[in-house]
């Protein structure tokens, strides 16, 4: 079946269903947008339901991207992850798109900039202290200028050290999505960010099985080959995590979703 895209790198593929491995466990959160209120809810959840489940080796978070904009507290979504992880032992934090954005906003790129605006940057800079009367009145490039200065160089650092994918057994952790058909060490950075629909209408298994945000659904969308968990925090007020242990899967939220 796949004889026509095989080359000498191309990936064995996933058939069996996917385990995490022995003496950990982990939770991957998907996109908070702003959300800081949601996600120090789920925050608790997760250290409650870690706690229950009793001992492990290794408890890992991984926050799938997507901090910021959209929601009104992207700056305080930022502090507060960088403080989380100085008491939580094992966290990775991978770049989204909007922190892909953001960042060559805050570095001087006035098309960024532009972009930004329309993509819910607004709520990210009035979170950073703009004000509306500010970004209305400001030129392009005075918001540029502003934006600079504005964001604190810790914040930018952070979000440039931020990981493009995590491999924890047959699992692979990404903001996006993969490339169909392309091994894992050949997957571009542009689309483990950006990638939609070649992602998700590819029903066929991939080398691992894809825990990714980035494209909005109701609730948990389950596939053979993937798993989407950016249940649209910033706007219907659920962020969703998965828990993971050997080939156990379940699912915690800031609302009443049972997945």
């Amino acid at each position: 079946m796949f004889g026509l895209f095989k080359s000498k790198s191309a990936p064995d593929l996933l058939v069996d269903p996917p385990d995490l491995g022995e003496g950990r466990r982990v939770y991957a959160i998907g996109d908070i947008h702003g959300r800081l209120d949601l996600l120090t809810e789920l925050i608790d959840k997760i250290a409650d339901d870690d706690l229950a489940r009793g001992p492990v080796g290794a408890t890992q978070l991984v926050m799938l991207g997507d901090f910021v904009d959209r929601g009104p507290d992207s700056a305080g979504v930022l502090d507060f992850v960088m403080q989380l992880r100085e008491w939580w032992p094992d966290v990775t934090c991978l770049q989204g798109n909007h922190e892909e954005v953001f960042l060559m906003a805050a570095r001087g790129d006035e098309s960024a900039l532009r972009f930004m605006t329309r993509i819910g940057g607004r709520e990210t800079l009035l979170s950073y202290g703009a004000t509306e009367n500010d970004l209305d009145q400001m030129t392009l490039g005075q918001l540029r200028d502003w934006l600079m200065t504005a964001v604190p160089e810790r914040h930018l650092q952070f979000m440039e050290s931020m990981e493009e994918k995590v491999l924890i057994g047959n699992y692979a952790f990404v903001h996006a999505g993969i490339r169909p058909q392309v091994p894992m060490d050949e997957q571009e950075s542009r689309d483990l960010r950006w990638i939609r629909d070649e992602f998700l209408n590819f029903d066929a298994p991939h080398q691992y099985f894809v825990v990714h945000g980035h494209s909005i659904t109701s609730g948990v969308e389950q596939r053979g080959n993937r798993m989407g968990i950016d249940t649209g925090a910033y706007v219907s007020g659920v962020l969703t995590a998965v828990g993971l242990e050997g080939t156990e899967q379940w699912f915690l939220s800031t609302s009443a979703y049972a997945g």
